[in-house]
């Protein structure tokens, strides 16, 4: 039941808001920032039980459940389930979620009720697709996400809004309706051999397919997984949605919804269609992982817009997630989970910056920014923080996720890594970018804004702590997601033999989540 509260406190948290913006604008932000403190409840419970090494009845790498029948004609569940991956996901989900809230306290003066209510549910849906192990409530969570985000966009968007919400909407949908035309697929393939129409997993993770069916239906799941990350050149939706969106809506962006689609790629298409994935696309995803870090990079020092060059950069360090999970090894994907964590920080953090700086200057164009750093010490100083960490620098958390990703690419694919790791040289450029252009030389715009106020220096305290935290600890973060990778590297090494649609296997190896073996670095499994 843990789990059903993290999504039902959120989804009841926005139409609490909803209906009291109507009588006081001022309400739904408190109502917002109250819900989400509340929504930490069960999540601090999960992470006792994590720290105590507890599981759910249901053994293996679970931390707890919820299963009931939804529709039980066609084998349709209310599952969710926790294990350290979702647990950690779920946690920046809910942290990120509060520092929109702050980020939009002073900007979204309009039709507040609706904006928090839109907010909170995307945030819902978000937590739904971290805990969703049905794949239609997988599905619908996919989709609950999408329509919050596409509101927030074309309502409290700027200039360009309605094109940058149009496009996201499409893509994203299309996508979308490609993966579950793929669920479908699974759904049916399985149902044939077994007998057992499902949408479970667990049980789907046993599946035996042909090699061509396996390959279709996984390029089904990673149609919708690789515009959400995005990759190159599925990205061109990201650059206009992030511009557009106003600063909660960017920093849910940056922060959570790409990382929906690098969940996905770990949870779903490696373990459900191993052999089609490293092997017959993990060559290409590779090499698309590299083109995306190098063209992100590049893209972004041409930009003179300070949001959509923030943007471009998360083009660039999200191609590190899909350089590691198609690695495929225990130091890419220990990488992988922190690259997800500390981009989500430190992105997260230069959208709230350049929204304060949007603010005050009415500006976002670095042609005409400069001379800052006297006007604002505090915000410069903080800005070249997270400019330091997307930069890679030791001490922060952004540089144990890529050397991890790195140094497991490197036992897979040497050439590759030398790419990629090009790419941090062009991470250097656009960060010393933004500081020169933005804070330093003569101040072109001649005024004198306001520092940080005291709401918004507690928001960047607390993500410069993270970020400290985790480049100079990771070691909670990596023991959490230790079990669920292990486990989810043991069911890609156990993955059935491809065999005729009408065979069957035992029902006793059906959703096994026993982990008997650390699959080794070197190499894929």
């Amino acid at each position: 039941m843990i789990l059903a509260w993290m999504i039902a406190i959120p989804t009841a948290g926005g139409l609490l808001a909803w209906l009291l913006g109507r009588r006081q604008a001022g309400w739904p932000r408190w109502v917002a920032l109250a819900t989400l403190a509340v929504d930490l409840i069960p999540l601090l419970i999960l992470v006792n039980r994590s720290l105590a090494g507890g599981v759910a009845a249901s053994g293996g790498p679970w931390l707890a459940s919820f299963d009931l029948p939804w529709i039980p004609a066609l084998g349709i569940r209310f599952f969710l389930a926790a294990d350290g991956l979702s647990l950690i996901m779920v946690l920046m989900t809910v942290f990120l979620g509060i520092m929109a809230v702050a980020s939009g306290w002073t900007e979204i003066q309009d039709r507040t009720g609706f904006f928090y209510f839109n907010l909170l549910w995307v945030l819902a849906g978000i937590s739904g697709v971290f805990l969703a192990l049905d794949l239609f409530l997988f599905y619908f969570f996919w989709e609950m996400m999408l329509v919050p985000m596409y509101f927030i966009i074309i309502i409290w968007g700027h200039e360009r809004r309605v094109y940058a919400a149009i496009k996201f909407f499409l893509f994203t949908q299309i996508s979308g309706l490609l993966m579950f035309v793929a669920i479908l697929g699974l759904y049916f393939v399985h149902g044939r051999a077994t007998g057992q129409y499902t949408f479970d997993y667990l049980q789907l993770l046993d599946t035996s397919l042909s090699p061509a069916a396996a390959r279709w239906l996984m390029l089904g799941f990673l149609a919708a997984f690789a515009v959400k990350l995005p990759v190159v050149p599925l990205h061109t939706w990201l650059p206009d949605a992030h511009t557009e969106a106003p600063t909660p809506g960017s920093v849910i962006l940056a922060g959570l919804l790409l990382k929906t689609g690098a969940y996905g790629l770990l949870r779903f298409v490696v373990p459900l269609f191993p052999t089609a994935a490293l092997d017959f696309v993990a060559p290409t995803a590779m090499g698309l992982a590299v083109v995306s870090i190098l063209y992100g990079a590049l893209l972004a020092f041409a930009q003179t817009d300070l949001k959509r060059l923030v943007a471009y950069t998360s083009v660039s360090h999200m191609g590190f997630v899909l350089l590691g999970v198609f690695a495929w090894n225990r130091l890419a994907l220990q990488g992988v989970v922190m690259q997800i964590v500390c981009h989500a920080v430190s992105t997260g953090a230069l959208f709230m910056l350049v929204g304060s700086l949007q603010e005050r200057l009415h500006t976002r164009d670095l042609n005409r920014m400069g001379g800052l750093w006297s006007a604002v010490p505090r915000m410069s100083a903080v800005t070249m923080v997270f400019a330091l960490a997307s930069l890679g620098l030791p001490g922060l958390g952004n540089f144990i996720g890529e050397f991890l990703v790195l140094c497991g690419t490197y036992h897979t694919n040497v050439t590759a890594t030398v790419l990629a790791a090009v790419g941090l040289v062009g991470a250097s450029v656009y960060a010393l970018w933004i500081m020169q252009r933005a804070f330093h030389g003569p101040n072109r715009l001649g005024l004198k804004p306001a520092d940080l106020d005291g709401r918004e220096t507690v928001a960047m305290t607390a993500m410069i702590i993270v970020i400290v935290w985790l480049g100079l600890y990771p070691q909670p973060v990596l023991d959490t997601a230790r079990l669920p990778l292990q486990h989810l590297q043991q069911v890609t090494t156990q993955a059935p033999l491809s065999t005729p649609a009408t065979a069957t296997r035992p029902a006793s190896t059906r959703g096994s989540f026993l982990v008997t073996s650390v699959v080794q670095e070197r190499g894929r499994p």
